[in-house]
């Protein structure tokens, strides 16, 4: 059975960025997304292994959420002063894309080395599912990826690799063509899901 998270906020311009990102992180789970709790549960009886929510569904339905502080990620724009908070972790989604990014990231690998089992790495969920197929990109292509998404421009990863201004640009549109992603961001998740730079890198 595919893993499931469901995202539940009324702000659904806010619930669908996060979703493609959510998908970008973790490909092989279904994310769905719901505008009260009534209507996921409403939708199907299949479990979900995490719960992100906005501050007002979890303040409106604060008794089921409990019963899972594990499961659930509570979305914020601001710091919560409340200490109905505490017992869940928080997600900040006025980040900028970058850091909500590395956010997700932090919540990600943190799943991974629960020793309880209650993070991502969940049931028969496995972490080459999680990071999806393997893509081979060369030993310099993986050097020039990890100084792109270290924020770095062409004439600095260059310079630092000793090779022409051109040879980086052939390089950034071999890495792009091969994992069909095209933005900093899509890349940033893929080089820290795949080892290549550690999130306190980006």
């Amino acid at each position: 059975m595919v893993p499931r998270i469901a995202i539940i906020d009324q702000n659904t311009l806010e619930a669908t960025g996060l979703k493609s990102i959510i998908d970008n992180i973790i490909p092989m789970v279904d994310v769905s997304i719901f505008s009260s709790l009534e209507d996921m549960q409403a939708e199907s009886e299949t479990p979900f292994f995490h719960f992100f929510v906005s501050s007002q569904i979890l303040l409106s339905n604060t008794e089921f959420f409990l019963q899972h502080p594990h499961q659930t990620i509570v979305l914020t724009s601001q710091p919560m002063a409340s200490t109905q908070f505490t017992r869940f972790h928080t997600l900040n989604t006025a980040q900028m894309e970058h850091d909500l990014i590395k956010s997700l990231l932090l919540l990600h690998q943190h799943g991974h080395g629960s020793s309880q089992g209650q993070g991502y790495h969940h049931g028969n969920m496995h972490e080459e599912d999680v990071v999806g197929p393997e893509i081979e990109i060369s030993k310099r292509e993986a050097e020039v990826l990890a100084l792109v998404v270290r924020g770095f421009i062409n004439k600095e990863i260059a310079d630092q690799l000793c090779i022409s201004l051109p040879t980086v640009i052939s390089h950034r549109k071999n890495i792009c063509e091969k994992l069909h992603m095209h933005s900093v961001s899509a890349l940033t998740i893929y080089a820290v899901t795949h080892g290549i730079v550690s999130i306190d890198e980006i």
